[in-house]
């Protein structure tokens, strides 16, 4: 009997970009500060490791609405990528004709989709499609949880029993290297 293939992510997140940005203190003072490009790039920067961390592909949907530009797609990483809406299109349009596709994809069954938004009319459109919901408070609150947990990892693996870098390096290689400084062995 043939293995089943399980999804290369385990969700699928779309973000609505400005409604996040609108959300999180830090990026509303960013883009106060230094505009809405800086305010972009701090909330994609926030989730490139939280969407690493999660096994989740992230898209970050951004309004093109007054742009006459056409839409398109920027990656990121293999976990990122920016969309910005075709013009005339708000994010809100861009998400609910993902959402609607994805009602009828057959992935529904395998993996999750989740938006991330704390538009309340956008929230109930999208879970009429069979999405999940994240509010920008709590996809705050995951990305900061998951940045903790990632330096807490890092400590814990990053510590050498000693201050030096040879204290971090087994007793063989040690040996060896000591040999070879000192003429002993040839490289």
């Amino acid at each position: 009997m043939p293995r089943r293939r399980r999804p290369a992510f385990q969700a699928i997140l779309l973000v609505d970009g400005y409604n996040v940005i609108g959300a999180w203190e830090v990026l509303r003072q960013l883009r106060d500060r230094h505009g809405l490009e800086e305010a972009r790039r701090g909330l994609v920067e926030s989730l490139v490791g939280y969407s690493s961390f999660q096994g989740y592909n992230t898209q970050v949907v951004f309004d093109a609405q007054y742009q006459d530009t056409p839409g398109s797609r920027e990656t990121i990483t293999e976990n990122v990528c920016i969309c910005y809406t075709e013009f005339q299109q708000t994010a809100d349009t861009f998400i609910e004709l993902a959402c609607s596709r994805f009602r009828n994809d057959l992935r529904k069954f395998e993996q999750r989709l989740i938006v991330a938004t704390s538009d309340r009319a956008q929230q109930q459109t999208v879970f009429g499609y069979g999405a999940e919901l994240m509010s920008a408070q709590r996809l705050l609150a995951e990305v900061e949880s998951a940045e903790q947990r990632v330096r807490g990892r890092q400590f814990t693996k990053g510590r050498s029993p000693g201050r030096f870098l040879a204290d971090s390096i087994d007793p063989q290689a040690r040996e060896k290297l000591a040999r070879l400084r000192f003429g002993q062995l040839e490289p």
